[in-house]
């Protein structure tokens, strides 16, 4: 299939093809409860000698209380609590440190037992009740996004389902203690989910399911470079989760340069799996596009951008620039304004997504675990 996608790229002539990344086995240790879905628990606990009712007492005590409940107060055996207790942790990952941005934003460094880091977000809603997170994949990322610090740190290992999950729960258990429930998640923060698809879409599946966190499948979004064959596989599975495609470029050549990977993938062969993912689900597909002053935010550009859109009805999230020491400048107000307006006159549904967290290292395309 490389072949077929080098065919369609004769702008990229010249140029080495991105080889991506072998995959990358997840650390051998013992998982703790966030690695497991109802229909394993229960295996385990009937392998135990237990009924299977007791995997969904637990579980669902677990996700309702942030990863540490009450156990003396989950209705299951004694013997099966202390066995589970001693064979289960609760718990793997541990958070290092936590920032809070003057905006609200709370970042958190978790550390796996290996050794391994990664950053997650919390961002408080319109709604003084609630508040979205953004949850990591992988610790670090391969993907080498030109504008992005996490590329610039380079690639550790994919996480575990457990490690996903828990940052979920230690993002739950922060919302709450500000009087907020974690009603929406977005898989955007360190590393390419589509490289880590069987873990990650374990994890979907944890916080979307009614025994488990029980978020629903329509409060999740995956955001994804775009990498054909991965997408396709996604694309295939038909989860009703909302895709956000990060394109931030209208043409071939110049997302070759901001997106490495993008020398192996035509946008037109991404955006045609987009669609078929919108028509399988109902989900209208989000189009990412990050504003670089004189690079990609001319009104050309966006002519180019909305023509490539027509008739597909997805919607675009225009993104400022948040500095990661990389060489570039965030568009200027008038640029913005320009760009958002040729897109909406051309029949785009567009909008501008204000940077949170920026002052803390939060902001988009911001995320890494090592200093400079």
């Amino acid at each position: 299939m490389a072949d077929h996608y080098r065919s369609h790229r004769p702008d990229c002539e010249g140029q080495p093809l991105y080889i991506l990344p072998q995959p990358v086995n997840d650390p051998p240790s013992m998982p703790s409860l966030a690695d497991y879905s109802l229909e394993e628990l229960s295996a385990l606990f009937v392998q135990w000698g237990h009924l299977p009712i007791h995997a969904k007492r637990l579980l669902r005590a677990y996700y309702d209380q942030a990863g540490r409940p009450a156990l003396d107060q989950v209705s299951i055996a004694h013997r099966l609590r202390d066995r589970a207790v001693a064979e289960i942790p609760l718990l793997a990952t541990r958070v290092v440190t936590r920032s809070v941005s003057a905006d609200g934003t709370l970042k958190l460094l978790l550390a796996c037992p290996d050794g391994a880091q990664v950053e997650s977000v919390l961002m408080p809603d319109y709604r003084p009740d609630r508040s979205a997170g953004c949850l990591s994949t992988q610790a670090g990322c391969a993907m080498a996004c030109d504008f992005c610090a996490t590329g610039v740190q380079g690639f550790t290992r994919n996480l575990t389902t457990g490690d996903i999950i828990e940052q979920y729960l230690a993002l739950k258990a922060e919302s709450a203690a500000v009087g907020r429930i974690l009603r929406t998640i977005v898989l955007m923060g360190m590393g390419e989910p589509l490289l880590n698809l069987a873990n990650v879409t374990k994890a979907i599946r944890l916080l979307a399911g009614d025994h488990t966190a029980h978020l629903g499948w329509r409060q999740i979004t995956l955001s994804t470079v775009g990498l054909l064959p991965q997408l396709q596989q996604f694309v295939d599975l038909k989860l009703n989760v909302q895709l956000a495609l990060s394109l931030h470029a209208p043409d071939d050549q110049l997302r070759a340069q901001l997106v490495p990977p993008a020398r192996r993938f035509a946008i037109a062969d991404l955006l045609a799996l987009a669609q078929l993912h919108q028509e399988n689900t109902g989900r209208t597909t989000v189009i990412q596009y990050c504003l670089l002053a004189s690079v990609n935010d001319s009104p050309t550009q966006a002519l180019a951008l909305a023509q490539l859109l027509a008739g597909r009805r997805m919607h675009v999230n225009l993104l400022t620039y948040n500095p990661t020491g990389r060489p570039y400048q965030s568009s200027p107000p008038k640029a913005i304004d320009a760009f958002l307006g040729t897109l909406r006159s051309n029949g785009i549904v567009a909008h501008l997504r204000r940077s949170r967290g920026q002052d803390i290292a939060a902001a988009c395309g911001q995320l890494r675990t090592i200093e400079g």
